[in-house]
């Protein structure tokens, strides 16, 4: 796999697939700019060799055509700030516009293309729609490890079309950590697995239980295991049909001579809000007509204790339903602790993605752990075993 640091791009026109995927308020105010700051090294590289740099991306989900909101005009100013110059920008990624600024583009400069999901070819692997594109630059690069799992135009289909096809930063780091913890985690190596299902985590959590020694879980998950166990879930999330699944997993983690460590208290609501009311109660012992939505005290200092005494720790999905800020504790705790293993106890940290890379980036922990990943489910997909679209494209 070619990669950016052994290329020169001096006289190129690099197509660069990135992740601009960016989350945005009504005002079209970038509230997350994890993404945009991640492709910074890569495009310097290219400006800086004496190439110019072409950014494609998607925004959002379009229904089939041009949808404001989804615009990547609205973008332009943090990547001006971003990467310190201007940046061009075409009102469409394979039309004329776009045609006459790739042409015209000079050595230093940086052009934008309009939302690639502006057309249906782009998720559908359309091969035409791929050559189209690539008639744009003279090299391929793909940074857009958040989308590498996907067969789509830019991100996978369009590799054919270029003898010179490259890795760029992301994409490479992000390889290079999943394969350090799935290769050559010093132990103790534990995983904290979070969200809201088992069915999402099913076989990343298989995966892991051939290679760590502790495996937390946490979040909405949790309240089918307990229920699977005989526990009171009162209207907590569940997965009635994973209950089966979710014995089955704790009986294999056993025999693989696994800990599995679950919440021993949760913090639940009468209601689904920020707002509701809430109380502590012992896990198993929620009352009808309650939900737990964080981890409680006790489960906190049980998890922080296991995550404080690792060398490798791999993070993804929150304790609970931290958008809401009544119920951030829990996640928020074990990112404090992730932290402190980190940088007092010399810990390798990867955070993979999506939920736990927001909750880790508005704590401002972001550059306080070895690695936040900037693909959730690509990272989940690598790590369970599986070929990407985008990464074999770059073979």
């Amino acid at each position: 796999m070619k990669t950016v640091d052994s290329y020169n791009f001096a006289g190129k026109k690099a197509l660069v697939r990135v992740d601009f995927n960016v989350p945005l308020d009504k005002q079209y105010n970038i509230t997350d700019d994890t993404r945009i700051k991640a492709t910074i090294p890569t495009v310097t590289k290219i400006v800086n060799d004496g190439g110019s740099a072409i950014l494609m991306s998607h925004l959002g989900r379009p229904k089939g055509g041009p949808e404001e909101k989804y615009s990547l005009k609205h973008i332009i100013p943090a990547l001006e700030k971003a990467f310190g110059r201007p940046v061009k920008f075409a009102d469409d990624c394979i039309g004329q516009s776009a045609i006459d600024q790739a042409a015209s583009l000079q050595p230093g400069e940086i052009l934008l293309l309009e939302n690639l999901r502006f057309y249906k070819e782009e998720e559908k692997g359309d091969v035409a729609f791929a050559e189209k594109l690539s008639k744009l630059g003279n090299v391929w690069v793909n940074d857009a490890f958040g989308t590498a799992h996907r067969a789509h135009a830019s991100t996978a289909v369009m590799g054919q079309f270029f003898d010179d096809r490259v890795a760029g930063y992301v994409m490479q780091a992000e390889l290079d950590n999943a394969k350090k913890i799935l290769e050559n985690a010093e132990r103790p190596f534990t995983a904290i697995m979070g969200g809201a299902k088992i069915s999402d985590k099913i076989l990343i959590i298989e995966k892991l239980l051939d290679k760590v020694d502790n495996l937390i879980i946490g979040g909405g998950m949790t309240y089918t295991f307990t229920k699977a166990q005989g526990g009171q879930i009162g209207k907590s999330l569940l997965e009635a049909d994973k209950q089966d699944l979710a014995l089955e997993l704790l009986k294999k983690a056993e025999e693989k001579g696994v800990k599995i460590y679950m919440p021993v208290d949760n913090v639940c609501a009468d209601d689904f809000s920020n707002d509701a009311n809430r109380q502590t109660v012992a896990t198993g012992q929620i009352p009808d007509g309650w939900e737990g939505l964080d981890i409680g005290p006790e489960t906190i200092k049980l998890f922080t204790d296991v995550v404080l005494s690792s060398k490798t720790i791999l993070w993804n999905g929150p304790m609970g339903v931290f958008e809401f800020p009544n119920f951030a504790t829990g996640t928020n705790a074990i990112a404090e602790a992730v932290v402190k293993a980190t940088e007092e106890n010399g810990a390798f940290s990867l955070i993979g993605g999506g939920d736990s890379a927001s909750a880790v980036n508005q704590a401002g922990y972001g550059d306080r752990v070895s690695y936040v990943s900037t693909g959730g489910g690509a990272l989940l997909e690598y790590m369970e075993g599986k070929v990407l679209p985008g990464v074999a494209a770059l073979d």
